[in-house]
């Protein structure tokens, strides 16, 4: 039986989709369909199932990096499916997972040389995490588990992982370690008091770390884990030192620095790795995923340090018993290796470098519109937000939803747009020019404007 769709109208698709339970999505909406049906993508742009051509904003979730249906990885995957499609990651290994191994660690910083392959960004965390854990019972420091997260941040969807994020919109329901995990605030300059230099702003976020690790103990913390840019927390880029000072801290009192680099690696800032080269500091950890197989193919890794992997290296009767079905899936490897083959055949690094400046100066031209307070970001990611009151800063109350709206005047004129309650996400394919970073940014202006028309006729702002 061949699957076929073009003979199936929208609702007809709305009705198939009711078995889905959709990721974050407001139960009460569940069945009332609306949803937009995406059937094909090229390059920057996706088209629905009418046919709509649509730029793609957030670049799917952060990770379509070098865009999409680029025959160069199609054809690798294919032929690896042909080839041999699978090979257990537990008794076995693969040439396809091993050269993918060194190319990605020879880009990485310091010495973060040892490579451990996931099924996706949530894994890598909780691995990463794991590990953390599992060194230090090796190490016979059995109390120092307590993990530092940050509020805003975000660190996947497993139960550690989620324990480690920092949104309180995503904490309705759920359980969570709060007995392991513990946080501090976002280093998020927009919201400082104005009479605090962004220097002593600075310095305070990164006593704040200190004061927790020796709240805490720093016999029993174990980890500090930070995305160097705070990605779905709204884009928040701390102060320029602020990683380089808390990993200072973190090595005064043997505390692991994880660098989250889920949506900051392979590219996205003009970087395979963004903490060195972008950031100025070298973790102990690395964690990566999205871009890794630009959105191709699940995949997820972990790259430590050789000063943490001496601590275990050769030592009797130790097992690392923490692995997945898919860790380093041959499929996966295959589309990572051709994606960044495509990255550096491509220049994209370079491409970022030139156009994500230029990038950052238009979506900054929407400041002047009265409900955008700030517009934030750095290389191809950023953030529009919109308040109330841009001498208050205050969001515009979540009720509005004012991201939502925007989106959906957006996607009438031709862009898709990341809402997050009050702000806009944009983190578009790293293939994007000029021109069309025009259009983005044209398209974006007028879905605020019409949105604010709306709120503004409703008596909401």
């Amino acid at each position: 039986m061949v699957l076929r769709v073009d003979n199936l109208d929208t609702k007809e698709l709305d009705k198939k989709d009711l078995t889905t339970l959709h990721p974050w999505e407001y139960l009460e909406y569940r069945g009332t369909g609306g949803r937009t049906f995406i059937e094909k993508s090229k390059g920057i742009y996706l088209y629905d199932k009418d046919g709509r051509k649509l730029i793609d904003g957030p670049g799917g979730m952060w990770n379509v990096n070098i865009g999409h249906g680029v025959d160069e990885i199609a054809d690798a995957v294919s032929n690896q499916i042909r080839t041999m499609s699978y090979a257990s990651p537990f008794t076995e290994s693969t040439s396809v997972r091993a050269i993918f191994a060194e190319r990605i660690a020879e880009y990485a910083p310091g010495d973060l040389k040892r490579v451990f392959f996931t099924s996706g960004g949530s894994a890598a965390v909780d691995s990463a995490l794991r590990f953390v854990m599992f060194l230090n019972n090796v190490r016979g420091l059995r109390n120092k588990k307590k993990i530092i997260g940050r509020q805003d941040g975000y660190h996947g969807s497993t139960y550690l992982g989620a324990s480690c994020s920092g949104k309180e919109r995503d904490k309705n329901n759920f359980d969570f370690a709060s007995d392991i995990v513990h946080h501090i605030s976002a280093p998020n300059p927009y919201r400082k008091d104005d009479s605090v230099t962004l220097d002593e702003f600075c310095d305070a976020k990164v006593k704040e770390l200190e004061d927790k690790i020796l709240e805490l103990g720093p016999e029993n913390v174990a980890a500090f884990i930070a995305e160097p840019i705070l990605a779905s927390g709204g884009v928040i880029v701390p102060p320029k030192g602020y990683h380089k000072k808390t990993s200072e801290v973190c090595r005064k009192y043997d505390v692991i620095y994880i660098s989250d680099e889920i949506v900051t690696a392979f590219g996205r800032l003009g970087h395979i790795f963004a903490s060195e080269k972008y950031f100025d500091f070298t973790p102990d950890i690395i964690v990566a995923a999205k871009g890794i197989t630009s959105g191709y193919v699940p995949c997820g890794a972990v790259l430590i340090s050789e000063k943490l992997m001496a601590v275990l290296d050769n030592k009797e009767r130790v097992i690392f018993s923490n692995g997945f079905t898919d860790s380093g899936h041959p499929v996966a490897m295959a589309a990572a290796n051709a994606s960044l083959t495509y990255m550096e055949e491509h220049n994209l690094l370079e491409h970022v470098q030139e156009v994500g400046p230029y990038f950052q100066e238009q979506l900054r031209t929407l400041e002047d519109l009265p409900i955008v307070g700030e517009v934030r970001g750095e290389g191809l990611m950023a953030a529009v937000e919109c308040v109330g009151n841009k001498d208050k800063k205050d969001p515009l109350n979540l009720s509005y939803e004012i991201g939502s709206r925007i989106n959906e005047h957006c996607q009438d004129l031709g862009l898709i747009v990341r809402p997050l309650f009050s702000t806009c996400v944009m983190s578009p394919s790293l293939i994007i020019t000029k021109s069309q970073i025009d259009d983005l940014v044209g398209i974006l202006r007028k879905g605020i404007v019409m949105a604010t028309e709306d709120i503004k006729k409703e008596g909401l702002y």
